[in-house]
């Protein structure tokens, strides 16, 4: 075994080993309705970033530790700004487009003009009637993800710093959609301690759920690969995990009141939600956009697409 698919083997260890040490007191509690499940949640997204540290401190030991995870440099800062843009625009846009394409196939029970179910949601909440017209409150909701795409950054680089900062450019000797593959199905994976309890995929037993996570992990890794491959950097792809986290909640907010959704088969989550994704990923690979960006500095060479020899 080559030293680079062992150092691959010992992260995915760390960083699954240590996702299910932090879940296991939901599996002891309540689950899902256990009353620490949001700080054990939060925990476990920084499992993969432990993981990849332990790798290049302790490890690998390489001479440019920052540089190995995509935190350094920021530069050229004009390509690191444009991916950072995108980083806020591409998730939000996987995940409303998924909508009306579940809502086309009969799996997204839509209400892109009544809001009926954002409605019930606000009226639970408390709020009576509206202050606003609902209209204003859906294009509110937009502010709100921008604003959630920054407060998430910390979080979601707990996860990126793993797999899109250290895991995916070891993969890339192997071929590119290789390693997109192959890291979207560690990352899949590795939320089993969550969605074995029903997290995501309420509807559906606790394998076909993870299943289904893997296939939606591979799909948006790819493009949360993409902007870590062309800016050379860990930070779009940060932002743009942030940016997902927050804009998660659409779903609900262009759904119709008090039909179930299964996420199985609708939303970003599912079936349907993939068709936009993995077109994005084929026009990616085909336009080779997996490559590395133009070289910066040290950074020629890092990714090379040729199986590392054995050692």
């Amino acid at each position: 075994m080559d030293r680079n698919l062992r150092s691959i083997l010992y992260f995915t260890a760390i960083s699954c080993g240590l996702a299910w040490l932090v879940a296991w007191p939901l599996w002891q509690g309540d689950g899902l309705f256990d009353t620490r499940f949001g700080v054990v949640a939060l925990a476990m997204m920084f499992t993969p970033a432990v993981a990849a540290l332990a790798m290049v401190f302790i490890v690998e030991r390489p001479a440019a530790k920052f540089r190995s995870l995509g935190l350094w440099p920021l530069k050229p800062a004009g390509r690191l700004l444009m991916y950072l843009a995108l980083a806020l625009i591409v998730p939000v846009a996987l995940i409303l487009v998924a909508l009306p394409v579940g809502d086309a196939l009969g799996v997204y029970p839509a209400d892109f003009t009544g809001f009926s179910a954002f409605k019930a949601i606000l009226a639970t909440a408390g709020q009576g009637e509206l202050p606003l017209p609902i209209e204003t409150l859906v294009a509110m909701q937009f502010v709100n993800v921008l604003i959630g795409a920054f407060i998430n950054l910390l979080p979601a680089l707990g996860e990126e710093l793993g797999w899109r900062g250290w895991l995916l450019p070891k993969l890339m000797p192997y071929g590119p959609v290789r390693a997109i593959v192959v890291s979207g199905i560690i990352w899949g994976a590795w939320h089993a301690p969550l969605i074995l309890l029903g997290h995501n995929y309420p509807l559906a037993p606790g394998w076909l759920g993870v299943f289904m996570m893997i296939g939606m992990c591979i799909l948006v890794g790819a493009a949360f690969g993409w902007l870590r491959l062309r800016s050379t950097s860990v930070w779009p792809a940060a932002l743009a995990h942030g940016t997902f986290n927050a804009a998660a909640g659409f779903s609900m907010v262009f759904a119709a009141a008090g039909a179930p959704i299964n996420t199985v088969n609708a939303t970003i989550l599912g079936w349907s939600g993939w068709i936009v994704p993995l077109l994005l990923a084929i026009v990616l690979v085909a336009t080779r956009q997996f490559r590395e960006a133009p070289a910066s500095g040290k950074l020629a060479g890092q990714f090379p697409t040729h199986p590392p020899a054995a050692g």
